[in-house]
């Protein structure tokens, strides 16, 4: 988890749907999918209704937090057989849209495999990435569905989807939001700067927003949910706080590893000045060599360069 997106402040009354606990307990809800199955149609921007998920266990779930601020992804498929997953990440990750490409990869050849490698009737993959910041500078839009096109944006492929949402680029107000897609990302964007009814968008009570939004609501929780609500936060402390360890263990031995160099690169040039004005004063190249403490291949090579240099024969 990101040390810039606290999962907790006492001051509001909804937890964010961008925390580890809002996200399981609204995208990851496996006892009450309503809110999951009218967010991935929104995301996908399907026409039609997703009637069921079901979800899949995820067999990379060693990959998909990293320590960037990544959050366990969901995986699951629809009614159809379409897979879906599904990942926030809160920190800056430029590179974030090759993690999607291995997970869908990963999916496709697990298809292949079980289709006894043939590539009939695949079912869609959908990979949707959820951002905090912008990663792509060059595009203007909050949302954006990528698959396979030629150059005259034509349509090659879409057995696989990448959709990404860049918060940071959400500005919509509330009476500006009309679709489903405008009010999911209104609400994961506002909910925790929201805390009395009269603040509350007329959206809200919608069936499948008012389902997560009581799930995020800390006044309407059990002590149960509160233990598991706490018990997440000082899980994720710990995590954090192993991840800055690793992060200056890492900055450290890129200094200690720089400062190595640096000083490779010093004695080298020294060694080569001295053997460079030994053998201009005509020293023979053993001398040189024993002097400078090299070998003879690397006096011999000097000798050549200076040779060459000089015109000499």
């Amino acid at each position: 988890m990101d040390n810039n997106h606290k999962e907790e402040n006492n001051h509001e009354r909804f937890i964010s749907i961008l925390s580890d606990y809002g996200f399981k307990v609204t995208f990851g809800n496996e006892s009450d999918t309503r809110f999951l199955r009218k967010a991935l149609q929104a995301l996908i921007k399907s026409p039609l209704a997703i009637k069921e998920v079901t979800f899949v266990q995820n067999e990379m779930k060693g990959l998909s937090a990293d320590g960037r601020g990544g959050i366990y992804d969901v995986a699951c498929t629809d009614e159809n057989g379409n897979y879906f997953i599904v990942e926030m990440q809160l920190s800056e990750y430029p590179e974030f849209i090759q993690r999607l490409k291995f997970y869908a990869l990963y999916r496709f050849n697990t298809f292949v495999k079980k289709g006894q490698y043939t590539f009939e009737n695949l079912p869609k993959i959908y990979c949707i990435g959820i951002l905090a910041d912008t990663i792509f500078s060059n595009i203007t839009d909050y949302h954006n569905i990528a698959v396979l096109k030629n150059e005259k944006g034509e349509l090659i492929d879409n057995q696989m989807s990448f959709i990404t949402v860049e918060l940071d680029k959400f500005h919509l107000e509330e009476v500006d939001c009309q679709t489903d897609l405008q009010k999911l990302i209104f609400t994961m964007k506002n909910l925790g700067k929201i805390s009395e009814p009269t603040q509350f968008p007329e959206f809200w009570t919608e069936e499948w927003l008012d389902i997560a939004i009581k799930e995020l609501d800390t006044r309407a929780m059990t002590p149960e949910e509160h233990l598991i609500f706490e018990m997440t936060i000082a899980k994720n402390a710990v995590i954090v706080r192993k991840e800055d360890k690793k992060l200056r263990e890492a900055v450290e031995k890129a200094v200690e590893r720089a400062t190595e160099q640096t000083i490779e690169t010093t004695n080298l040039a020294n060694k080569t000045k001295t053997v460079q004005n030994a053998l201009k004063k005509g020293l023979d190249k053993f001398l040189v060599a024993e002097i400078a403490d090299v070998s003879i291949n690397f006096v011999e090579n000097i000798q050549q360069e200076l040779l060459s240099k000089n015109n000499i024969q």
